[in-house]
């Protein structure tokens, strides 16, 4: 009410009672909707949801290397992306299935996810995570203890390059199936799954292929492994949200020219720089 408390001298306290009021009752409505049980279900399914995506991924890549490599590189890749499509077609009716921080942010920059939920989001897919790799810290141990997160192989710029450019292609791809309503939505588990063993496939050997900064960050935290770490968080979010919003730009539209400018920002500076 900013533009209230703008009036006259007469009428300031008033304005400011009305800013007062308002501003409790917004207080009371996110109150309200933070302890609403549809709420507490979508983070529960969060929870769950990117417990099992990190614990049946990372086991993988412990039983690969404490059993001669039994499950191969294909076979990680393979199970990464069955559980991402498993997950998503479990509880994406619920929670939306981000199991993603840089998903979650990514969906709240385009302005499809609130941002007052995105922190609580956020903690409960890093929890889920952790008590995944705690999970299998305390299963494998001794000579069967390997770290399953996620290490640069080689530079941390080459690191970084590949996290952007693999998020950005699994958010490209999240975009087009989950908030396109002209795309197969029955698929969207399947193509989301597909890209993730893709990515996987030929990102895995040198960055790990997180794209996740939940997957790199519970088990960092479990076996205290934290070299090139902000990679992994910072490079997966940027990647998402410049995927979200390349998507915004060449997503479909029958709406004229004069209204896509008004919605878009960008193009709208563009409009305002050619006719100044």
């Amino acid at each position: 009410m900013a533009e209230i408390s703008g009036s006259s001298n007469g009428h300031h306290s008033v304005s400011l009672n009305i800013k007062d009021e308002s501003t409790a009752i917004t207080s009371r409505e996110v109150a309200a909707e933070w302890v609403s049980v549809s709420f507490i279900q979508k983070l529960i399914a969060e929870i769950v949801g990117t417990y099992f995506l990190i614990f049946a991924g990372g086991a993988s890549v412990v039983v690969n290397l404490s059993k001669d490599k039994v499950i191969t590189f294909p076979g990680i890749s393979i199970v990464w992306g069955l559980v991402v499509m498993v997950m998503v077609y479990s509880v994406g009716h619920i929670s939306g299935a981000h199991f993603n921080p840089a998903v979650t942010i990514a969906f709240a920059t385009t302005k499809r996810f609130p941002w007052k939920q995105v922190p609580a989001y956020v903690m409960s897919q890093v929890l889920g995570s952790t008590l995944a790799a705690g999970t299998l810290r305390l299963i494998f141990n001794g000579h069967e203890d390997h770290f399953s997160g996620t290490l640069p192989s080689d530079s941390y710029l080459q690191t970084f390059v590949i996290e952007f450019i693999i998020t950005f292609y699994l958010m490209f791809v999240v975009s087009g199936v989950a908030t396109d309503n002209r795309a197969i939505g029955e698929l969207a588990g399947l193509a989301v799954g597909a890209t993730v063993l893709l990515n996987v496939m030929f990102a895995g050997p040198i960055t790990g292929a997180s794209m996740n900064p939940a997957r790199s960050l519970g088990p960092a935290i479990v076996s205290r492994q934290f070299k090139g770490l902000w990679i992994y968080i910072v490079a997966p979010i940027f990647g998402a949200i410049t995927g979200a919003l390349v998507y915004n730009t060449i997503r479909f539209t029958d709406k004229p020219l004069r209204e896509i400018t008004k919605s878009a920002s960008f193009l709208k500076g563009q409009s305002r720089r050619g006719s100044s």
